[in-house]
């Protein structure tokens, strides 16, 4: 059976979630994978208001739609990081509170706890045919990282300021996964730039750091990892057992020199002069074939969930044509060798 093709709604917080269930059905979705912000899913709502969880799943029902994750990255993104005046911007009041930088902090790993709590309470009213395609309940989501800002080692770094910065995030995030270890919930962080883990090394080293953590895994991307020469492939068969969700986002990143590079000359993104921008699903230089012929191999059942992101194209148009593109390219596995029929009785 062909993997449900779902929306992320990070990108669509701006419209009310009845109206971006009815576009999501009118592109040819399956269902919504829904943001923690916005309209669209509420922490606090789900764990205090009667009825609040039931609501999403009417709203979805109306339109034929499933959904199979929540993401809640923007205050994932607090629980490790430097705060400054940029987070007030993507934090609840509740979190950021006063703004100090420990006690932001604190509450977003509060947050993140609550999180899973209520994911498991939005999962157990779930409709029978969604709980008959879902593989678990996950939570996507970012971690931030206290060392982020080292990454380029000059002045040079002490030796053991990298492994502070692991142990920081092993210290506030094995309380929180141990909630979601209760709560029967997974939580995958997005690799990506500004969090704890960027890459294939520190993806590992993530998971050293919190002993390995069976609720700890990916919301595997490979939009994050093409534009910095990361082998997108290799990840999938590296984590094979941490794959819990991913998203199907594309890059484009230049064959030839530009005027900025990897880091981006601080130009933003659609400006003609960076050496790497998302594109719309099948636009940009993302192998998504091999990415399927992995997935299958690992066994990955779980949804292909398109993070449209293209400054260059009409998000409906890019979101409508993103999901016939994952329709496209996604096939079964062979369960008989093609040359079988050769073999000798």
């Amino acid at each position: 059976m062909a993997r449900p093709v779902t929306l992320f709604t990070g990108q669509w917080a701006d419209l009310p979630l009845e109206t971006m269930a009815q576009k999501a059905k009118e592109f040819g979705y399956d269902g919504l994978e829904l943001a923690c912000w916005g309209d669209h899913f509420d922490v606090e709502k789900a764990l205090t208001q009667d009825g609040y969880c039931e609501s999403r799943w009417e709203i979805l029902g109306k339109y034929g739609l499933k959904c199979f994750a929540i993401s809640n990255h923007l205050v994932g993104q607090a629980v490790c990081d430097q705060i400054d005046e940029r987070h007030r911007a993507i934090l609840p009041p509740r979190v950021w509170g006063d703004g100090n930088p420990e006690g932001v902090r604190q509450r977003a790993a509060e947050e993140m706890k609550n999180t899973a709590r209520a994911a498991r309470k939005l999962f157990n009213c779930a409709p029978d045919a969604v709980k008959a395609q879902l593989t678990r309940v996950v939570v996507n989501g970012f971690t931030g990282s206290s060392i982020w800002y080292y990454l380029y080692s000059f002045p040079p770094n002490p030796p053991d300021l990298v492994e502070k910065g692991f142990a920081d995030f092993a210290t506030r995030w094995k309380p929180i996964l141990d909630v979601f270890e209760q709560e029967n919930v997974y939580f995958a962080l997005e690799v990506h730039p500004t969090e704890i883990a960027f890459d294939i090394v520190t993806a590992e080293r993530a998971i050293e750091a919190v002993n390995g953590h069976p609720r700890f895994g990916f919301n595997y991307d490979p939009s994050h990892l093409g534009y910095q020469g990361v082998d997108y492939v290799a990840f999938i068969r590296r984590f094979r057992d941490r794959i819990f969700h991913m998203h199907v986002k594309d890059v484009w990143w230049a064959d030839t020199p530009r005027l900025s590079g990897v880091f981006g000359g601080h130009l933003n993104f659609g400006d003609s002069r960076r050496y790497w921008d998302f594109r719309s699903p099948g636009r940009g230089s993302i192998d998504f074939e091999e990415i399927i012929r992995a997935l299958n191999e690992i066994g990955y059942q779980g949804p292909l969930s398109v993070e449209w992101e293209d400054s260059g194209m009409d998000r409906e148009h890019g979101a409508r044509e993103a999901c016939a593109f994952v329709r496209h390219i996604d096939f079964e596995p062979s369960r008989v060798a093609f040359d079988a029929a050769f073999e000798r009785k």
